[in-house]
């Protein structure tokens, strides 16, 4: 008689029905996971792109800080990466200090606010890179332990046969099968996700210099 993937379930050991809810929960989380990262990634693009072109208009630092601190806006990536910057640039200004302590206190902050974004891309990434690595072998352990169960219950058995064994080998495989199909999402996903944070964090590098050229243009210009 044909089982459905259900009737399997409920009919496996408690051991194996353990193994199976535990890495349906790590494959729902892996997925919440990855629709908040797609969605966060996205973001932090479309506003780079929007940013890097606002600043490099002709409006000038102050137009752009006054915009990246208007009420209800929350700067990330470069963005954030300027305003701390400027930000501390025309604090330090305003101080009796040279040009070299200055300059050197606007990259350590910048330093910092770019690790702090680096932080960010990277939430809950190691959740998707310990799923996709473990969840195989966890699906095994059930599959090893369910084949036990099948083949101990066999030897009580006045008959052995294949019709009476194969019902808990099905069992048992439903635990690797679900251990692949919560691995392999989040495994495509951590590599998407890592390497979509390196880019950015690229780009955000990339600017930091370009801003901290256009500082030193300014300070030695005053």
């Amino acid at each position: 008689m044909e089982l459905s993937i259900i009737e399997l379930f409920l009919n496996a050991s408690f051991v194996v029905k353990a193994v199976i809810v535990f890495l349906i929960l790590a494959s729902i989380i892996s997925w919440m996971i990855i629709f908040e990262r797609w969605l966060y990634v996205k973001r932090i693009n479309l506003e780079f792109l929007d940013f890097d072109t606002r600043f490099w208009s002709d409006d000038g630092l102050e137009a752009l800080l006054a915009t990246s601190r208007e009420e209800g806006h929350n700067p990330v990536g470069a963005e954030y990466i300027f305003q701390v910057g400027y930000l501390d640039y025309k604090r330090l200004s305003k101080e009796k200090l040279t040009e070299d302590i200055i300059m050197e206190s606007v990259h350590r902050n910048m330093r910092v606010a770019l690790s702090k974004e680096q932080t960010l891309l990277e939430k809950n990434l190691p959740f998707l890179a310990t799923v996709a690595s473990v969840s195989p072998y966890i699906g095994l352990f059930g599959t090893v332990w369910g084949i036990m169960n099948s083949f101990r219950g066999l030897a009580g058995a006045s008959q052995a046969t294949l019709s009476a064994v194969a019902p808990g080998i099905s069992e048992a495989l439903i635990a690797t099968a679900i251990g692949l199909f919560a691995a392999i999402p989040a495994l495509i996903a951590y590599n998407k996700f890592i390497t979509d944070s390196d880019n950015l964090i690229s780009n955000f590098e990339s600017f930091k210099e370009e801003f901290l050229a256009v500082l030193y243009r300014d300070i030695h210009t005053d």
